[in-house]
């Protein structure tokens, strides 16, 4: 019988070692977005990490790992078709797990060779003597083949939205990875990862049949959303008939607004709404601990709700009225109102902007911790802009610092400051994150020789864009920020080297190749520029393109000494005590130089001072 004529289904129980050890997955044409974004892969790896750990003890070996708990990654569905399983459901996390395995097989090479686990095969498949990546995507396969080799992939214009994707989200692996996993506990993971995680595969023999349980287990599931169990709840309890269809109404018009934005915004404002104003405790990190409401606000709140009505305030009818129609309209409302000065500039709140370019959730618990529903809308702004403030600088030092923004690393830090402003006034509110600050060990002194690094690369794109910015406005001119940081446009801003990669122009500075290469990734030697500029005159020597930055920002006209006749932005920047110079030739004095002009831009952007500033 032909698989044509087939029409039987096969449900198979499997590992992830399963579903990958050479196994080659195609994908119909017409099915091949990669849609996953930040998010969606943050999640993962927090979900992961936290059942990882719940039993991981330093002292284990990889024998005591069978022992540890099991983790459920959902369904599969194949379409098997000419000796060929096509994916119908699951791409997205397939590709995912492939990108997290290609992450985790260049990590474990920092582990002892005998801890290590040979995993090509769950990268590699071979078939009839030839090997392709796992999921076999001809226009992923550039991008895959670079990140296996341990390289970054900088999309070019043909490439399809899954291959840029892809590229941002293997970045996001590296950036979010829980740093509780170090290196001696990455082989007790990956052996977790491999052989104690798992998926249901289905197995279809005809597409028709496929797509069929597809829309059944989507479309006709009996299953309710935390959203819809939340609202049940708080309904239920409501005994007035007309107040009850006024409350379903209030539910219905909010998370229909929040809709708007993503099919996950209703429920995450709700999340970000209870952590801000009821996350009393979280996880201890130690073997064994328990959920605390931080956790379970984020993964199972309608439950959290339903055990906690005392802290809610929660008893008569008139409460459970006041819960939707008050806090939950109110906070739904803000957090709707924070999201969108997210995805674009808003006057007063371009904090939020600027740190929503990172993908920091973090921020909109923290932004909605210190207001309350009695608020005026001028205070309630002035509260934003001092929450803004605080966490731009704190995300902007540690990137400064080659410190993790990811969320799994700061969630306990921003649990902290979460209950320690919520409510607060704008006075306290000041005094409580100015301190914090200036309690901070690290600044932007403490690592006067900030390089770029493979790693931080969207991180110092960020903070040229800032301070290229902040230069353009404090100067009189209009803000570009949105510019300098939009991707896929034809005039996108990339990093510029000022030196060309060329050692051998600099050999009086530098003996070695590596010292040179090490000055060149400084951030004194960088500029935020159009790629078409770097495509055009990256490679020509310092004294030949100099003439060429007087087209481009205050940043790179500063450099060349024609900028300081008759340009009153600069001239505004060099009164306000900002060391501007000129420089006729580029060497190693020079890119040290550049670097403390940056160091003191840095120090003006994210100035404590701006929180009292923002609470005027």
């Amino acid at each position: 019988m032909t698989n044509e004529t087939r029409r039987e289904i096969v449900t198979f129980g499997r590992t992830i070692w399963d579903v990958f050890n050479n196994r080659r997955y195609a994908i119909d044409t017409y099915q091949r977005e990669y849609k996953w974004q930040t998010k969606q892969v943050v999640e993962l790896l927090n979900d992961l990490a936290g059942k990882f750990s719940e039993d991981f003890d330093p002292k284990h070996d990889l024998t005591q790992v069978a022992k540890y708990g099991h983790y459920f990654l959902g369904s599969i569905i194949l379409s098997q078709k000419g000796g060929e399983s096509y994916i119908i459901d699951g791409q997205q996390r397939l590709t995912t797990l492939s990108l997290l395995l290609i992450y985790l097989n260049h990590r474990q090479k920092k582990c002892p060779e005998n801890d290590r686990v040979n995993i090509t095969s769950l990268l590699l498949a071979t078939k009839h003597g030839k090997k392709s990546f796992s999921l076999d995507v001809p226009e992923r396969a550039a991008c895959m083949e670079c990140l296996y080799r341990g390289k970054s992939y900088d999309p070019i214009a043909k490439d399809p939205e899954a291959v840029r994707n892809m590229a941002a989200r293997y970045r996001d692996i590296e950036q979010n990875f829980s740093e509780d996993i170090r290196d001696e506990a990455l082989p007790c993971f990956l052996d977790w990862l491999l052989y104690n995680v798992h998926m249901v595969e289905i197995v279809t023999y005809s597409d028709d049949d496929a797509y069929t349980i597809f829309e059944t287990m989507n479309d006709r599931g009996l299953s309710l959303a935390p959203l819809d169990m939340l609202k049940g709840f708080l309904i239920a309890h409501i005994t007035d008939e007309d107040h009850r269809e006024q409350v379903n109404q209030v539910w219905k018009k909010t998370t229909n607004e929040l809709l708007e934005l993503g099919k996950e915004e209703p429920a995450d404002g709700v999340k970000a709404w209870l952590r801000s104003q009821y996350a009393e405790t979280i996880r201890e990190r130690k073997k064994g601990a328990s959920p605390g409401d931080f956790d379970r606000q984020g993964t199972e709140f309608h439950r959290w709700v339903r055990e906690n009505e005392k802290a809610l305030k929660l008893g008569k009818s008139a409460d459970y009225v006041r819960i939707v129609e008050r806090d939950f309209d109110f906070y739904s409302h803000q957090y709707r109102l924070l999201r969108l000065a997210s995805q674009q500039p808003t006057a007063g709140l371009e904090n939020v902007y600027y740190v929503g370019l990172l993908e920091f959730t973090h921020q909109y618990p923290l932004l909605l911790a210190p207001i309350t529903p009695d608020d005026e809308e001028a205070t309630r702004l002035r509260k934003y802009r001092i929450v803004a403030g605080f966490v731009d600088t704190l995300v902007a030092r540690r990137i400064w610092n080659f410190r993790s923004i990811a969320y799994s690393t700061l969630q306990y830090a921003m649990f902290l400051v979460i209950r320690d402003i919520r409510r607060k006034s704008v006075d306290d509110l000041v005094n409580i994150l100015r301190d914090r600050l200036n309690k901070d060990e690290e600044d932007f002194s403490t690592n006067p020789t900030l390089r770029l690094h493979q790693q931080n690369r969207y991180g110092i794109k960020w903070l040229l864009a800032r301070m290229t910015d902040y230069c353009e406005v404090a100067g009189g001119l209009p803000s570009r920020m949105a510019e300098y940081m939009a991707s896929g446009r034809k005039r996108a801003y990339d990093i510029e080297h000022v030196w060309a990669d060329h050692w051998e122009e600099h050999k009086d500075d530098f003996q070695h190749e590596a010292d040179f290469s090490e000055f060149r990734s400084r951030l004194g030697d960088l500029l935020l520029l159009p790629k078409s500029f770097n495509q055009s005159y990256g490679d020509l020597s310092y004294e030949k393109k100099l003439r060429y930055y007087m087209k481009h920002n205050l940043l790179a006209q500063s450099l060349n000494p024609d900028a300081y006749n008759h340009n009153p932005p600069l001239a505004k920047l060099i009164a306000a005590g900002l060391t501007f110079q000129a420089h006729r030739t580029f060497r190693k004095a020079d890119i040290e130089a550049r670097q403390m002009l940056y160091v003191l831009i840095a120090q003006r952007v994210w100035a404590p001072s701006r929180l009292e500033e923002a609470a005027g």
